[in-house]
């Protein structure tokens, strides 16, 4: 049951339903990728394709973004992957960025924790942000490929065939009925799933007994952002409460329904609303305020056992259902699209075989399970699903206000990234490393300056990567050794997108092409290089490989690894 007061302080547009040529009933255009769903995965998704120059059809059931409270928070993670789909400024300028949160045990604080942060970052750990503004601004960005992204609004699944050789969907529109074919479906279309269920397929896992109240409400304040999590507050005796702070004054309140209460009654305004007024009482909150959503959730652990089938992948919440504690929902679904779309575009360029989706749907499948390992962990203590959870939770709550060395215990684990520890398309280490992200992880970031020709400017890590793979070559001076361009130009030849950057010790005297300098003598130390170590990088920023001083063979051998994994 959902209730809405007055609408958020934000408009969404609203799109017609459109029909493309037809030809007998089927859409004219058979299409390389079809994507089903237009959240912020579905979205991603696409422009993660047409970032490689894929062309999608997206299909959306609505006439606009999305209405109501969902995903509120985004991890530095997924800031860096937004960024690379062009749509980071406007979630930095709408965006409250936050690097910590408090929780209090009845009136007493007992925990404040912070996530890392420090001045090697260029980007927050944590910005909130409601999903009407998270789909708004990715649509944006959308909306600047025209040949690529093909958005067919008021459009919903009535049918899915799907063979070897691709899909058939039926749609319905308020315009008529047609048919479309695509050689890939990506379902993106959320917890309830349609193309899940015409695929007969089922979520596996835990579905937890607690249920929570959602309230958005409009409230003037000046408190700082940071995330606020109340045990037993004497607003709410025996009740979790959890607030944050979104932008235009918008306020996130989720409670948990206690033992007993019916469900039905916990969600009317005449129960929910003063409620809300005795914790905002409780917080010192003295300002008018007025509800604009109430809705009620119940946290699941849920996932598919695979996340490809055939013809079609799964992502996001169609794949897979993570409990809101820890903000791994909406995170893990962005770094789903992350995954596939690259792999697909490589797929449908016939530059690697079918077998690189594989490594999407295991990759992603682990990294669920890690999220579901810790999502469960908060649920837990957020709602105790047991007496003995109960007792637990009591008695570590009393103690930590006196006893730091239990604190960790109430931590919320927010989101991070992972690390695709077991990818079957890691080159293990055959070199000794005192640091450095390894096979698997994403780049940790560090300050550098980079050059373009002969300009130089501010930059970070992440600023070297490009839409392919790319080779991280530390050097004395910015010089590509003959290896490397040997290795470079055999992988252009075939076709392959290939950036040899070179990231020097001193500053470069004459820099001819893209290159950087380690101007704050952190970077080498931290990725424990020396001139001529090399790191390979994936398209989504994840390192394939990492050798000391690397022969042209064997970088050859770790990228026909990594696109040629389906002949083995």
């Amino acid at each position: 049951m959902t209730i809405e007061f007055a609408p958020y302080p934000f408009t969404a547009r609203q799109y017609p339903a459109r029909i493309p040529p037809l030809e007998a009933g089927i859409d004219a255009t058979r299409h390389k990728v079809a994507i089903v769903g237009g959240g912020p995965v579905g979205l991603s998704t696409a422009l993660g394709l047409a970032r490689q120059g894929i062309a999608s059809v997206l299909i959306e059931a609505d006439d606009s973004v999305c209405q109501g409270s969902r995903a509120i928070c985004i991890s530095r993670r997924s800031l860096e992957i937004i960024e690379r789909l062009g749509a980071l400024e406007g979630f930095l300028e709408t965006g409250l960025p936050w690097t910590g949160g408090r929780s209090y045990y009845r009136d007493t604080e007992v925990l404040h924790f912070t996530m890392p942060q420090d001045d090697n970052q260029k980007l927050p750990p944590m910005v909130n942000l409601a999903q009407y503004h998270i789909e708004e601004l990715l649509l944006e960005a959308a909306e600047k490929y025209p040949g690529l992204i093909d958005i067919r609004w008021q459009t919903r699944v009535t049918r899915l065939e799907h063979g070897d050789n691709g899909v058939t969907l039926g749609l319905g529109t308020p315009e008529g009925d047609y048919a479309l074919e695509a050689d890939w479906l990506v379902a993106c279309d959320g917890g309830r799933s349609t193309i899940r269920e015409a695929m007969g397929l089922q979520l596996r896992g835990e579905s937890y007994e607690g249920r929570y109240i959602i309230v958005d409400i409009q409230l003037e304040s000046e408190r700082p952002t940071e995330r606020l999590a109340y045990f037993d507050p004497p607003c709410n005796p025996g009740s979790t409460v959890l607030v944050h702070k979104q932008p235009h004054n918008v306020w996130r309140i989720d409670y948990q329904v206690q033992d007993g209460e019916n469900a039905e009654e916990a969600v009317k305004p005449e129960n929910v609303l003063p409620r809300v007024q005795s914790l905002l009482d409780m917080m010192g909150e003295r300002g008018p305020w007025a509800p604009v959503w109430i809705t009620m959730y119940k946290a699941n652990a849920l996932t598919l056992e695979k996340y490809r089938h055939g013809r079609v992948m799964f992502a996001g919440d169609a794949a897979h259902l993570v409990p809101i504690f820890g903000v791994r929902g909406a995170n893990s679904g962005i770094d789903d699209a992350d995954n596939v779309a690259w792999k697909l575009a490589y797929v449908v360029k016939g530059l690697a075989g079918e077998g690189l989706l594989d490594s999407y749907s295991s990759e992603r499948v682990a990294a669920t399970y890690e999220n579901l390992s810790y999502g469960t962990k908060s649920t837990e203590f957020m709602a105790p699903p047991s007496f003995a959870f109960d007792l637990m939770r009591t008695a570590v709550l009393g103690l930590a206000e006196k006893h730091a060395s239990v604190r960790s215990l109430i931590n919320p684990r927010q989101s991070s990234a992972i690390t695709y520890t077991g990818s079957p398309l890691n080159m293990p280490d055959q070199d000794v490393w005192s640091a450095g992200p390894v096979p698997g992880a994403v780049l940790p970031e560090c300050p550098l300056t980079v050059f373009n020709a002969a300009n130089g400017s501010p930059g970070h890590v992440t600023d070297l990567l490009g839409t392919g793979i790319t080779a991280l070559c530390f050097t004395a001076a910015a010089m590509v050794p003959s290896q490397l361009e040997v290795f470079a130009d055999s992988m252009r030849e075939k076709g392959i997108d290939l950036a040899v950057v070179p990231i020097a010790i001193t500053r470069p005297l004459d820099p001819t092409s893209r290159c950087a300098w380690d101007d704050t003598g952190r970077l080498f130390a931290m990725y424990g290089a020396a001139p001529g170590s090399v790191y390979l990088v994936r398209p989504d920023g994840h390192v394939l490989g990492r050798w000391q001083s690397p022969a042209a063979d064997q970088l050859t051998a770790a990228v026909e690894h990594l696109l040629q994994r389906a002949a083995k």
